[in-house]
Parts: structure tokens; sequence; C-alpha cells
């Protein structure tokens, strides 16, 4: 179905869109749905900082002090 949209149905869809919806409300749309995606980003990058720091710390060499110098 949509691999018969060209570029002249994209453009009407637009036009239609932007009618119906007026500029405005378009761009403030899109601003939203870009700090959505700046805070998934932020999200992500805290996840994997919280889950390096995890693996630091149960990565600690436990081995007992006697032992270390048999190594």
């Amino acid at each position: 179905m949509l691999n018969n949209i060209g570029l002249p149905g994209l453009l009407l869809i637009a036009i239609v869109v932007l009618v119906l919806f007026g500029r405005g409300k378009i761009s403030s749309l899109m601003g939203e749905v870009g700090k959505g995606i700046t805070s998934f980003k932020k999200g992500i990058n805290d996840g994997q900082k919280e889950l390096e720091e995890d693996a630091s710390e149960s990565a600690k060499d436990v081995t007992p002090e006697t032992d270390k110098d048999k190594v």
C-alpha cells in the first residue's frame, strides 16, 4: 500500500496536515517530540552509566591478602 506513494503523494499529505492543524500546532508538536527524544537519550545514557558503575563494583578483587603473594 505505501509502496505506491511517491513524492507528489507525500507533498499532498503534508499540505493536508498543515491545513488541518496549522503551522503553530505542528511546530509545538515537533518541539515536544524533540524534548521526548532528548529525554529518552538521557535516560539511556544514565542507565548505561549505572550499569557500568554496578559492574565496576562487582569486579573488585576479593582475593585474601595471604593468597595474593602466591599468584
